[in-house]
C-alpha cells in the first residue's frame, strides 16, 4: 500500500524558477525514506507541501488519508503556563476525555442504574484498554527516558525550554501520539548521542512509514530503506541507505561519463566522415546522399548529457608551525553553577598531533568545559596552554559583531582584505554573486557557519577548537570540512554529536558524564565497544552480599537496559554476517586477479575479527539477561 505519493510536482518561490520542477516518488507503507539535496534545494517545501501547509503549482501529491501524519519540525504553540507534562499529556487527549466521561458514568452507576448507562461505561472502557490508557504513564516514562527528557524538565514550562528541548518534547509527544506517518525534518540535531541511539533503535521498531530529511549519514546508514536525492528540482531514487547511496551514485557518475565520451568518439567520427563525404560528393550525387545519410543518423543519436561533478568549496586551513611536547594541561579544573557541579577533579594533557573528541549528553557541561580551556569562562584550577600555541574556536552558536555589515564589508573590515581578496575568499566558500551582499544577520545557520569558517581558516593556528561544526551543513558542506580538517595538521579538540565525523577523526575521546570526564585514548569504535564490554560486565557481575541476604529481584531498568543491548547486537550481528556473505562472492568473483584477491581476503579477515567480538559482546549480555 501506498502512503505518499508525489508525481510531476513543480513548485516556484519565483516566476520562470522552478525550486521543485517535475519530482515524482512514491514512500510505500513500513518504509523508511530519506530525503536528501543541498540546503535551499526544496526539501523543507517539500515538507510543507504534504502536510498541506503551502500550495504548489503542478502535479499532484497524495497522502494516505486514513492514517495520522506528523512533522516534526514543527511546533506548535500552547496556552501560557503550559509545562512539559502538559504537552505529553495532549498526546492522549483523546484517551483522557474518555476516561473523564467513565469517571462521571462511575458516579451515577448504583445498583438501580439503567441499562443504557452500563452499556455506555462497558463501551469506553473498552476503547479506553484498546487505545492504550492503562499504558499511559508507563509509555510517557518510557519515551522521555529515552529522549533525556527528566523529570525535573517535564515540572518546567514549555515555553522557557531551549529550542533543542522543544524539539525533544515535541517528538516524544508525537511519538506517543503513535502517528503512523512520520515526516522527520533533522531529527537528529539536537539530540545527544543516547538520544539519537534510542530514536534509531525506536524507528527500527516502528510499524509505520517514515520520511526523513537528515544531514547525519551515520543515521541514514541505521535506519533508511532508501533514498530520494533531490537535485535542480528533479529526484534521484537509490534503494539502499548511505553507504550504498555513495557507491551507487559514483557508479552511475561513471557509466555516464563513460556512455557520454563513447558518443562524443562516435559522432566525432562521423563529422570527420561526414566532411570528407560532403567534400567529395559536389559532383556526386550519390557520395552527397551518404553525406546526408550520415547527418541524419548523427541527429538521431540519443546525446548522454555530460555529468559534472559538484561544486565544492576549495579552501584550508592556515597552519603554524608547533614547537615543544605540550599543548595543553589541565590540572585540578572545576566549574559549577550555584549547587550544581559541572565538573571537577579534571586531569589532563595535551600533546601534538592529537585529536580529541570531547562527549556527553546535552546540558552536561561540554560548551562551558571548552569556554573555560579558552578563558571565556572562569574556573577553578590551573590550565595551560603551550608557549607556541595559537587556537582557533568555531562556536556553536554564532555571534557576529556588526550582523548588519553584508558578508563582502565583514571580511573588508574584519579580516583587512582587500576587494579582490574578499571576493575571491568568499568565492572559495561558494558565497557568490549578489551573496556577498546579503547582511551576516539574514543568514541561516549553516550559511552563518561557512562564513566563520571563512573567517578562521585565513589565521595561523595549530589548535583548532570546534563546537559541533557539523550543525545546520548539509552533507556536501560536512564533507567539504572534513577534506579541509584532514589537511590540518595541528591538534583538533571538538563538540560533535555527528557519529560519523567523531568516528572520521577522533583518535581520543573525552566523556563527560556526572562531572567526570573520563579519558580513552583510543577512537570512537573502541570505544563504543569499552562502553558494551564495561555495561555487560555490569549486568553480568554477581552482588557481594548475594550468599548472606536474600536474593533480590533485579531492577526492570537493567533488565530492559541488557535486552535493549543484546537487540542491538543482534542487529549488527546480522548485518555483519550480511557484509560477509558479500564479500565471499565478490572473492569468488575475483579468483582470477590476484591483487583484488589479496585485498578482499585481508578484508574478510578485519571483519571476521569484528563478527568474533560482537558475538563475544553478544553472549556476556544474554548471560546478563538470563
Amino acid at each position: 500500500m501506498i502512503d505518499i505519493s508525489v508525481k510531476d510536482l513543480v513548485k516556484s518561490f519565483e516566476i520562470g524558477d522552478n525550486l521543485l520542477d517535475g519530482l515524482n516518488f512514491e514512500v510505500n507503507e513500513g518504509e523508511c525514506v530519506a530525503i536528501l539535496g543541498r540546503n535551499g534545494c526544496g526539501k523543507t517545501t517539500l515538507f510543507r507541501i504534504l502536510t498541506g501547509e503551502i500550495g504548489y503549482d503542478e502535479g499532484e501529491v497524495f497522502v494516505n488519508p486514513n492514517k495520522k501524519l506528523g512533522l516534526i519540525s514543527q511546533i506548535p504553540r500552547y496556552p501560557v503556563g503550559y509545562t512539559v507534562e502538559d504537552v505529553l499529556r495532549s498526546a492522549f487527549a483523546g484517551l483522557l476525555r474518555v476516561k473523564s466521561r467513565m469517571e462521571e458514568l462511575e458516579g451515577q452507576m448504583t445498583a438501580s442504574a439503567p441499562k443504557e448507562i452500563l452499556n455506555e461505561y462497558d463501551r469506553l472502557s473498552n476503547r479506553f484498554a484498546a487505545g492504550g490508557g492503562y499504558d499511559m504513564d508507563v509509555d510517557t516514562d518510557k519515551v522521555c527516558n529515552g529522549l533525556g527528557i527528566p523529570a525535573s524538565m517535564r515540572e518546567q514550562e514549555f515555553a522557557m525550554l531551549s529550542g533543542g528541548e522543544k524539539t525533544r518534547v515535541n517528538l516524544a509527544r508525537l511519538l506517543l501520539e503513535k502517528t503512523e506517518i512520520l515526516l522527520l525534518d533533522e531529527p537528529t540535531n539536537h539530540l545527544d548521542l543516547k538520544s539519537v541511539e534510542w530514536l534509531e533503535e525506536y524507528i527500527n521498531r516502528f510499524k509505520g512509514t517514515v520520511l526523513t530529511i537528515s544531514h547525519d549519514r551515520y543515521f541514514l546508514d541505521q535506519v533508511v530503506d532508501r533514498i530520494v536525492e533531490i537535485h535542480d528540482g528533479h529526484g534521484e531514487e537509490y534503494s539502499g541507505n548511505y553507504s550504498f547511496y555513495i557507491e551507487e551514485k559514483q557508479a552511475r557518475f561513471d557509466l555516464q561519463l563513460k556512455q557520454y565520451e563513447q558518443e562524443q568518439a562516435k559522432l566525432k567520427q562521423l563529422g570527420f566522415t561526414l566532411e570528407r563525404m560532403k567534400g567529395w560528393g559536389i559532383n556526386n550525387r550519390t557520395l552527397y546522399r551518404r553525406a546526408m545519410s550520415i547527418q541524419h543518423r548523427m541527429e538521431r543519436i540519443e546525446k548522454t548529457k555530460k555529468p559534472q561533478k559538484e561544486r565544492t568549496m576549495s579552501a584550508s586551513f592556515g597552519q603554524r608551525d608547533f614547537h615543544g611536547d605540550m599543548v595543553l594541561s589541565v590540572k585540578g579544573m572545576e566549574k559549577s553553577f550555584g549547587e550544581r557541579t559541572l565538573f571537577s577533579d579534571v586531569e589532563l594533557f595535551v600533546e601534538g598531533g592529537e585529536r580529541i573528541a570531547l562527549l556527553g549528553d546535552n546540558g552536561a557541561g561540554k560548551t562551558t568545559f571548552i569556554r573555560c580551556l579558552l578563558g571565556e569562562e572562569s574556573c577553578l584550577g590551573r590550565i595551560r596552554l603551550g608557549p607556541s600555541v595559537k587556537w582557533g574556536y568555531l562556536p556553536q552558536i554564532m555571534h557576529f559583531s556588526h550582523p548588519e555589515r553584508s558578508l563582502y564589508d565583514t571580511m573588508l573590515y574584519e579580516k583587512n582584505l582587500s576587494p579582490q581578496a574578499a571576493r575571491d575568499r568568499l568565492g572559495a566558500f561558494m558565497f557568490q554573486g549578489e551573496d556577498v551582499f546579503k547582511p551576516v544577520g539574514a543568514l541561516s545557520g549553516g550559511e552563518q557557519s561557512r562564513l566563520r569558517l571563512c573567517m578562521l581558516m585565513d589565521e595561523k593556528i595549530n589548535l583548532l577548537i570546534l563546537d559541533e561544526p557539523t550543525n545546520h551543513l548539509d552533507i556536501a558542506s560536512r564533507e567539504w570540512v572534513e577534506c579541509a580538517i584532514e589537511e590540518f595538521e595541528g591538534v583538533l579538540l571538538f563538540v560533535s554529536h555527528d557519529r560519523y565525523f567523531v568516528e572520521k577523526f577522533a583518535d581520543r575521546i573525552w566523556d563527560l558524564e556526572d562531572g567526570k570526564i573520563k579519558d580513552y585514548k583510543c577512537g570512537y569504535a573502541k570505544y563504543r565497544s569499552i562502553l558494551a564490554h564495561e555495561a555487560a560486565a555490569k549486568m553480568a557481575a554477581p552482588k557481594a552480599d548475594a550468599p548472606q541476604r536474600e536474593k533480590k529481584p533485579r531492577a526492570k531498568g537493567s533488565d530492559k537496559q541488557a535486552e535493549k543491548l543484546v537487540r542491538r547486537l543482534e542487529r549488527e550481528i546480522e548485518k555483519q554476517e550480511q557484509l560477509l556473505a558479500e564479500l565471499e562472492e565478490k572473492i569468488a568473483a575475483a579468483s582470477a586477479d590476484y591483487q583484488e584477491l589479496t585485498r578482499l581476503l585481508a578484508e574478510k579477515e578485519q571483519e571476521d575479527e569484528k563478527l568474533q567480538e560482537l558475538m563475544e559482546q553478544w553472549e556476556q549480555a544474554a548471560e546478563a539477561i538470563e
